[in-house]
């Protein structure tokens, strides 16, 4: 028995020996096995391991963490478009990156503001900022992830059927008028177009060009997937920020739109009482979507990834035949994709990338985008008010901004504050899905002249 067990250990011993390519040494004088290392080709490639001293091995484990390179910065660190990594970004710009990030984790965890996008965007910001790990290199996680979805414009097509999907185009069927203020609602993103040139022309504190600015006008709009698809397609070193601005304020709908509102608006208005919306027939809705396609189609083709997207989701929903597809792009496609497309935002919020000049433009100027596309929309209300038949409230006109249904509930909101007794929402929901629209065709012009 003693016997067995000791030629059963020394077998298995030998195989583990053979299996670490470790095989026993052959006698100097012996020149069986021998093989000349000079005659194998992969020979260079082939390592010993040497052994080290502990005090080595310690040091070398020292300078492979993340607290070493947050400490000291490297010389000729460059970025995966070639750009050299100042030693701030290196350092103390990634602990600034990481304190954004937790802020806005904490916004959209606490505060609840686009929270599903958010926090995504903000986590993949604390991993693009992991020093040494690369997570957003062309081959780290994030990466992959954003040459997968972001750079070739998949994932905002996917979040636009989702949209599509759970989209009722209903009230701006039953009152198409309402389509003006969703298009008055897109004056911000031209403006901001013309004003960001103007910045860079003449004022010397930024420097962008006419693709950057285009990327930047975009946000005024107040649709984050657009914003992405527009600065994936003209300025991917932007994207972050535009993202970021993007969404964060149509997070910041309840704040920014209230106070330019009341200051556009009497009392008088703002108590205004809108007739009832006719109801709106299924073929009607089915036919929609189809026709808007083939308008895109011939007279802006370049609108038609995204126009395109947005009807196929809402002719899903409104045709009643599949079912299944449609709740997989209301729920689980929808679901799946804004998880990979935040995470691959995110891998934009990188110090070197984020905690430059340009970006404190695109913050101001996103914001001056949001307000005048708020403004245009009011006062196209206003106008309308004037002129039509049937009274308009032009706190719907705010509305016209693509937030849905953000936007749309603050105008409600506001209505409610001047009458307890009005209702506005369904109303306000004809320019909020038409600004859905309108962002869609304003993103195609400005690909048609700048892509």
């Amino acid at each position: 028995m003693k016997k067995t067990f000791l030629i059963l250990t020394f077998t298995a011993l030998f195989g583990a020996i053979s299996s670490f390519g470790i095989t026993p040494a052959a006698p100097a004088d012996s020149n069986v096995g021998a093989t000349d290392i000079s005659d194998d080709p992969n020979a260079s490639e082939q390592k010993n391991y040497e052994a080290k001293p502990l005090g080595e091995m310690f040091m070398g484990l020292i300078e492979s963490t993340g607290v070493k390179a947050l400490i000291t910065p490297k010389d000729d660190l460059k970025n995966e478009y070639g750009d050299e990594i100042s030693a701030f970004a290196q350092t103390g710009g990634r602990i600034v990156m990481f304190i954004i990030c937790f802020v806005l984790i904490y916004l959209g965890i606490v505060k609840k503001y686009e929270p599903l996008l958010l926090i995504p965007i903000a986590f993949g910001g604390l991993l693009a900022n992991v020093p040494i790990a690369n997570i957003a290199g062309p081959n780290g996680l994030l990466g992959i992830l954003y040459d997968m979805g972001i750079a070739n414009g998949l994932f905002p097509l996917l979040i636009f059927m989702g949209v599509g999907a759970m989209t009722d185009f209903g009230p701006l069927l039953a009152n198409p008028k309402t389509a003006l203020l969703g298009g008055a609602a897109q004056f911000g993103i031209f403006a901001t177009l013309v004003l960001a040139v103007v910045l860079s022309e003449y004022s010397g504190m930024v420097s962008y060009t006419l693709k950057q600015a285009g990327a930047i006008s975009i946000i005024g709009g107040a649709d984050g997937p657009t914003s992405i698809f527009v600065a994936g397609r003209l300025e991917p070193k932007l994207l972050g920020a535009i993202a970021i601005a993007a969404y964060s304020y149509m997070a910041l709908v309840p704040l920014i739109q209230p106070p330019i509102m009341r200051a556009l608006t009497t009392k008088k208005e703002r108590e205004i009482k809108m007739t009832q919306l006719r109801e709106v027939s299924k073929a009607e809705k089915i036919l929609f979507p189809i026709s808007l396609l083939v308008l895109c189609a011939l007279f802006l083709p370049d609108a038609a990834p995204l126009m395109g997207a947005l009807c196929f989701g809402n002719l899903a929903k409104e045709c009643g035949a599949i079912e299944r597809i449609n709740d997989t792009l209301q729920n689980a496609l929808i679901n799946i994709v804004t998880i990979f497309l935040g995470l691959s935002v995110g891998s934009k919020l990188a110090a070197d990338k984020f905690l430059i000049p340009e970006t404190l433009g695109i913050v101001i100027l996103g914001l001056i985008a949001f307000s005048f596309g708020t403004a245009a929309g009011v006062v196209m209300a206003k106008i309308m008010n004037k002129f039509s038949k049937d009274p308009i409230n032009p706190l719907i006109g705010s509305a016209g901004v693509s937030a849905v249904p953000m936007a749309a509930r603050v105008a409600q909101r506001e209505a409610q504050k001047a009458n307890p007794q009005n209702f506005l929402l369904m109303h306000a929901m004809g320019p909020n899905v038409s600004g859905v629209i309108g962002s869609a065709v304003a993103a195609g012009v400005l690909l048609s002249i700048f892509g």
